[in-house]
Formats: C-alpha cells, structure tokens, sequence
C-alpha cells in the first residue's frame, strides 16, 4: 500500500471521527467523560498519521518530477554538446584557408555566442535576467524542465527576430544574427513576459 493510499485512509478516518464525535456529544449528556483520554489518543493517532503520510507522499511525487525531469537534462546536455562540435567545425572552417578564393568577411563578424538560458519549475521566471553575447551569430539553448509551456523569443523595439516553438520539459535553440544593441528575450506565451518571463540581451 503506497503513502497516498495510506494519506487518503488516515484523513477519512480522521474525518468519520470527528462526525461521529459530534454527533456522540449531542446525544450523549455526558459524553466523553472518563473516555475523553481514549478520544484524544484516537485522534492523535488519526492526525499524526495523516501528517506522516502527507510528507511522505510529498517526497514520493517530488521523485517522481525528478525522474521525469532528468530525461530532459541529458537531451539538453547532448544538445549543447552537439553546438560546441558544430562551433569547433565552424572555427577549423575559418582557419582553414581557402585554395583559389579570397576570404569575404561576413556581414555581423565574429564567431557564433552561445547562451544558455533555462524557465524556473514553480514560476513565471527565466533563470537569468541579462545576457550579453558578440555581436555575429547567436546560438541561444532554451531548456524549460517545467511542465508549463515556454518558448523564447529575441525581439528589438517590439520586432520579433527569432523564437522558439513551445516546448514543455524538454531542450530547444534558436540562432540569430545580430548587430550591436539592446535587444529583449521573452517568453511569447500570453501573459507569461508580463509575469516576468523577459529580459535583456546586450550585444557589444
């Protein structure tokens, strides 16, 4: 039998008790009288067993999120492992000279920032406030462990640049492009910026 099911067992007993209790001492003048220890007793027992098997219910489905959960973080981690590979090609390709062809320097300059950025489990909450990359290409790693849907989106003066899909307990990313500036990273789900699921990313 698991904590819940004994939870659930000791609550109704403390209930019916307590019906039972009142409906004794309306009937009956004199009741508790000399039972009034054992009517203690027996709700002490009721109430502490309540109270034992509601912790350890907690810790049982606290467990269970963290089983669930941790799936998630070796996807996210495999997923950042991947971008550091794909970096590293990145910069062997940009050392590499090219044969017969004069090197173009691209558009933004510089080598790809990664940032990483993760949604709170109990709120409406990134994990970080500000960022701060190179400006060139972004590679921003989302990972919302929460069952609450989020997404990330990059914006600059109310322009939606790059966002991500919605994902509940899982990893994504988005890469961007970007010039020197201020920009905003929010979460585009209605309400959720307002609630404090935004803030700012400073390129230099």
């Amino acid at each position: 039998m698991d904590n819940e099911t004994l939870f659930y067992i000791f609550g109704i007993g403390l209930a019916v008790s307590a019906v039972l209790v009142s409906f004794l001492g309306l009937k009956l003048k004199d009741f508790p009288g000399k039972a009034f220890p054992l009517v203690i007793l027996w709700f002490a027992i009721f109430v502490g067993g309540a109270t034992t098997f509601a912790v350890l219910h907690a810790k049982d489905e606290e467990k269970a999120k963290a089983a669930e959960t941790e799936p998630a973080g070796k996807e996210f981690e495999e997923e950042s492992k991947d971008v550091e590979a794909e970096e590293a090609e990145e910069e062997e390709d940009e050392a590499a000279p090219k044969k017969g062809k004069e090197e173009k320097p691209t558009a933004s300059g510089g080598a790809t920032t990664t940032l990483t950025l993760s949604a709170d489990t109990s709120a409406l909450a990134f994990d970080k406030k500000s960022l701060t990359a190179k400006a060139g290409k972004v590679l921003l790693a989302f990972d919302n462990p929460s069952p609450i849907p989020h997404d990330v989106a990059i914006e600059q003066d109310g322009k939606e640049i790059a966002v991500t899909p919605e994902i509940t307990e899982s990893s994504v990313s988005l890469s961007a492009d970007l010039k020197p500036g201020d920009y905003t990273f929010l979460c585009t789900v209605p309400g959720h910026a307002e609630a404090g699921m935004e803030g700012t990313l400073t390129v230099k």
